[in-house]
């Protein structure tokens, strides 16, 4: 099994059934380390360096957080433009992402037909988090998947499961 680190961001946990419910699928496994940015980081001061070696002891990495206002968490991106440091670019720097495999899941109140070019917002999901996508290519990271689950404040816990399996199943392939 790869060692896998989540890296969880959502400022409003305890308002989220489903979030809480696709984050206990990590804790149940052994080689999945859970961190809760919002839980270790809540006065945003975030300890880069530590960060940065931590990377280093992962084969993969999944990137979990809601839409919040169109975009990233406010801690999720402070924790990249902070971490993700510009001399793993450097030749004969050790680049902790390169070739890592690198799993996306974002979760949103809205509705899937809403985030299109013919939608209410007029950008997808993957538009809205660029920032994230466009930092793993420039590091050479392995994005293997962007997974989304809209409607995320009206699922049913059959919804919840369903989608477990299918993140489960993408994270086996």
């Amino acid at each position: 099994m790869k060692k896998t680190l989540v890296v969880f961001a959502h400022p409003y946990l305890e308002h989220s059934n489903s979030n809480v419910e696709l984050i206990n699928f990590y804790v149940r496994h052994q080689h999945f380390t859970l961190r809760d940015l919002y839980e270790e980081y809540p006065d945003f001061h975030i300890a880069a360096f530590r960060e940065r070696k931590r990377l280093k002891n992962y084969d993969r990495f999944i990137f979990q957080f809601p839409l919040i206002w169109f975009g990233m968490p406010p801690l999720l991106r402070l924790w990249i433009d902070e971490v993700f440091d510009r001399d793993w670019l450097k030749e004969n720097e050790e680049n902790p992402l390169e070739g890592k495999e690198v799993h996306i899941l974002v979760t949103t109140g809205g509705k899937e037909r809403s985030f299109s070019k013919e939608g209410t917002y007029k950008y997808t999901i993957e538009e809205l988090i660029s920032g994230l996508i466009v930092s793993l290519n420039v590091f050479k990271a392995n994005i293997k998947n962007i997974k989304i689950v809209y409607e995320a404040n009206k699922l049913s816990k059959k919804d919840i499961i369903l989608h477990k399996q299918e993140f489960s199943e993408l994270l086996n392939q």
